[in-house]
């Protein structure tokens, strides 16, 4: 199995920056798809970003693009996501999860992580 633990969570103001990170242990020598989601306080956990085993893929969120980027460095067994023009409604729980099928559906994506809480204040 795959375990994933993010961190880079914080508080920062609106117009704020963060990086996330999402580090895999395990059997992290299978090739997957990584994804991020959050879930806000009151709602539904919404997908944020997917990218393929080997970056060659990205699918974002309209609410995130433009200001939201994914990048996985496979040696170090990382996704990152870095998050830049934060705005209050991006504050929610942060988590990272894997997709062993490598076909980015939403409904693959498992092993989550303890998730990060990202704060934006305004």
């Amino acid at each position: 199995q795959v375990q994933l633990v993010e961190s880079g969570g914080g508080l920062v103001q609106a117009g704020g920056s963060l990086r996330l990170s999402c580090t895999a242990s395990g059997r992290t020598f299978i090739r997957y798809a990584t994804g991020w989601f959050r879930q806000a306080p009151g709602k539904e956990r919404e997908f944020v970003v997917g990218i393929s085993w080997n970056g060659g893929r990205t699918d974002y969120a309209d609410s995130v693009k433009g200001r939201f980027t994914i990048s996985r460095d496979n040696a170090k067994n990382t996704v990152y996501l870095q998050m830049k023009s934060l705005k209050p409604e991006d504050t929610a729980v942060y988590y990272c999860a894997a997709d062993f099928s490598n076909t980015l559906s939403v409904a693959a994506f498992g092993s989550w992580g303890q998730g990060t809480q990202v704060t934006v204040s305004s």
